[in-house]
């Protein structure tokens, strides 16, 4: 599978664009466990091209990171142009177009999902985009607004034929939120649909190397986006690499190697934001990290509610002593 003239190895596990999530440090575990690609959190173009700050921060890459997408979301063609040529001089290696966010202050106001209600202007900002910059152009996107309106397939045609090098299709609705199952049937139809020869990547619940494979063979995708199962556990692309790649699973980490794994991405992650702020942002993995052990509720709670490092060490050191093998 080639996006441009990136090639990727068989079997791409992406890591999916997450607000809050997908910084630096999060992206060097998911780097480190085997993710082929990965991502920017989103960014406006608004912010782009007035030169925010804090949004300028968030576009801040290392080359061990490469191959590298800056993820970009906006309403207006000629502002989104803009901004995909200020990105592009940040030198990342695709630029990525968010039509799939659906959370009301971006879809509400037209732009993310927004777009699966104005499909001539979706086009046409992937147009504008395209014609803006020199390196590949992708999108990630919907089955469409709600469950009487999924253009996906059509879409996918539209965008293919205005310069589109990929397409990310999340197996739900605006409508659905994150609620119910990802629909894989159309994702499916959209990579079988006669002409459509971009690389297709599905998206949508990938939460086991299992699932991974049923993805890949019963619908043909070019490769898969794994997203909130990643959160508290990034190693999760090593475990669906080796599996695909060798029909294995791995044995399970033991919860002192997750832990080990925990404290180094803690540690990046005060290198990257500083403290307290790099303790702060584990609480997220923290929480989706630790599930399953018994009588954990008073330990999560502290865990979450920490922002000293070397309080957040001790305490993980006890969560080993206390309920490791």
């Amino acid at each position: 599978m080639k996006i441009g003239s990136i090639e990727f190895d068989s079997y791409p596990v992406f890591a999916a664009p997450m607000e809050d999530v997908s910084e630096p440090s999060f992206r060097y575990m998911c780097k480190k466990h085997g993710a082929d690609l990965l991502y920017s959190e989103f960014v406006s173009s608004d912010a782009i091209v007035r030169q925010v700050k804090k949004t300028m921060r968030k576009l801040v890459t290392y080359e061990y990171e490469r191959p590298f997408a800056m993820q970009l979301y906006g309403k207006e063609p000629g502002i989104m142009a803009d901004a995909a040529r200020i990105i592009e001089d940040l030198h990342p290696d695709i630029i990525d177009i968010n039509f799939g966010c659906p959370v009301r202050k971006v879809a509400g106001k037209g732009a993310g999902a927004g777009l699966l209600q104005n499909i001539p202007k979706m086009i046409e900002i992937a147009e504008r985009v395209v014609k803006a910059v020199s390196i590949p152009v992708t999108v990630k996107t919907r089955l469409g607004w709600d469950d009487s309106n999924k253009p996906i397939v059509d879409v996918a045609k539209q965008l293919q034929d205005v310069g589109v090098q990929a397409l990310t299709i999340h197996g739900r609705t605006r409508a659905q939120m994150y609620t119910g199952e990802a629909d894989w049937t159309l994702i499916g139809e959209v990579k079988n649909t006669p002409g459509i020869t971009m690389p297709i990547i599905g998206n949508g619940d990938v939460d086991s190397p299992q699932k991974a494979k049923q993805m890949f063979e019963e619908y043909g995708v070019d490769a898969i986006m794994v997203g909130r199962a990643s959160i508290g556990h990034p190693w999760i692309f090593k475990e669906i690499k080796h599996f695909l790649l060798t029909g294995e699973e791995l044995p399970p980490m033991t919860l002192a190697q997750q832990v080990q794994e925990l404290k180094e991405y803690m540690n990046k992650s005060v290198e990257v934001k500083g403290l307290p702020q790099g303790v702060i942002h584990m609480r997220r993995q923290f929480a989706k990290g630790f599930k399953g052990l018994d009588n954990f509720r008073d330990t999560r709670i502290k865990l979450l509610t920490r922002t000293d490092y070397d309080e957040t060490l001790a305490l993980l050191d006890e969560i080993v002593a206390k309920w490791g093998e």
